[in-house]
């Protein structure tokens, strides 16, 4: 008996050790912004606690993905025409491949607050997984730096840039389209690149104008998140946020199990999180409510599944955080939030200051809330507003951090940090 607990401790441990210690989609080792990490630095500078600084070249506002030595991270040109996979030394911060993925002959727009490599790569064991939307999508082998296969036949004009993430569920690669001329979730083969399905959005937009006509599309249509996969009562779902309606998926066919509207909501582009028997989610800009939604709806649950909704303050880029029985969430005017998950009841506001995109991490017992200014502004989690510390990093946040082993690797609008205890 005492040998098998021995073993089950040593599997446990391993897991646990292995979950630190890669970063490999947006928002961590199981998506919800939460890392395991130990013994990370409370405080760096420019000349504190940076292992490595590294220049990334033209604009990409990708976080970083993370597994064994590898780095891995995305860039384009400013105007769009050249879009690149970069993989960096985790050790050293050293390139050690920057790839030229695709050219684009007639790049769509994109808002100048956004850029031609938003969406987040997610990578596993000798593969990684890079997409810039529409313009392209492509599979690398990290060993061979080979391209295995790639996709550039997705039609969707996505506005005002890409930014929906890819996420990994066993053989499959699921990806958002919310464009402002089509709405659809793809799921493909992660080993050859083919459709498996394709699901349009099902909620019939009737954009109107003030004259009560049919109104130009763009914004009301468009959305930039990232799906999350979980099996919810014995059955796996693909939550996924899209303009002005919350959607579940059966991740295996793309049938749509259930639908949360709001109307007034549009650009999504968090990740929800799950627990207390809910769902958690910003519905996005215009409308600006933070959702709780029962789980083991099916059909239109709008009236009969919202348990609750908070209006004040409510995160449009920066995803949230749920711990233990606390949600936590920074708007993007530096407000942080605290409520009762059961409830929606606020428990405490406070304003930290300056302008939020990236997400926030739990890690190390502590909240980091990471500004568009450069500055990281440490939280201790509680019923209590509690700072600890700040730190300023030059050139600002856009990307959302990754946490592996004890460092941070933090990207800037112009370089990826390492930031860890010297020794």
């Amino acid at each position: 008996m005492k040998k098998l607990v021995s073993v089950f401790l040593l599997v446990s441990f391993s897991l646990l050790a292995q979950a630190a210690d890669n970063w490999p989609q947006f928002r961590g080792p199981d998506g919800t912004g939460h890392s395991d990490a130990r013994d990370l630095p409370l405080t760096w500078s420019e000349t504190q606690n940076v292992v490595w600084k590294t220049a990334i070249h033209d604009r990409g506002w990708s976080s970083p993905v993370i597994y064994g030595n590898q780095v891995w991270l995305t860039t384009a040109s400013k105007d769009g025409r050249q879009l690149y996979a970069l993989c960096l030394d985790r050790e050293t911060g050293r390139i050690m491949r920057d790839m030229k993925l695709f050219d684009v002959a007639q790049p769509q727009y994109a808002h100048p607050f956004n850029t031609y490599a938003s969406p987040t790569p997610v990578i596993e064991a000798g593969r990684v997984y890079i997409t810039f939307g529409s313009p392209g999508t492509a599979c690398i082998d990290t060993k061979t730096f080979k391209v295995v296969w790639e996709r550039r036949d997705f039609e969707c004009n996505h506005f005002r840039g890409s930014g929906s993430s890819p996420v990994l569920f066993r053989n499959l690669l699921l990806m958002h389209f919310d464009g402002s001329d089509h709405q659809f979730v793809v799921a493909l083969d992660k080993r050859t690149g083919k459709t498996i399905w394709q699901t349009k959005r099902s909620i019939d937009f009737q954009d109107l104008d003030k004259n009560g006509k049919p109104a130009a599309e763009g914004d009301m249509r468009k959305a930039f998140a990232t799906p999350h996969v979980a099996q919810i009562n014995g059955r796996w779902e693909m939550i996924s946020l899209g303009a002005k309606a919350a959607y579940s998926y059966d991740p295996f066919t793309g049938k749509e199990l259930w639908r949360v509207e709001e109307r007034a909501q549009h650009s999504a582009s968090t990740r929800p999180v799950l627990g207390h028997g809910m769902i958690f989610f910003p519905t996005g800009f215009s409308a600006g409510q933070l959702f709780a939604v029962k789980t083991g709806g099916n059909g239109l649950i709008t009236d009969t599944h919202v348990a609750w909704k908070f209006k004040r303050s409510v995160s449009n880029k920066p995803s949230i955080l749920l711990i233990d029985d606390l949600i936590y969430m920074v708007s993007d005017t530096g407000i942080v939030s605290c409520l009762e998950a059961k409830t929606g009841a606020q428990v405490w506001q406070q304003r930290i200051g300056g302008e939020f995109s990236a997400s926030p991490v739990y890690a190390d017992g502590k909240l980091w809330f990471f500004s568009e200014d450069g500055k990281t502004t440490v939280i201790k989690p509680g019923r209590a507003f509690e700072r600890l510390a700040e730190n300023q990093l030059a050139d600002g946040f856009l990307a959302s951090p990754a946490i592996a082993g004890k460092a941070f690797f933090l990207r800037t609008r112009t370089h990826l940090y390492r930031i860890e205890k010297k020794s």
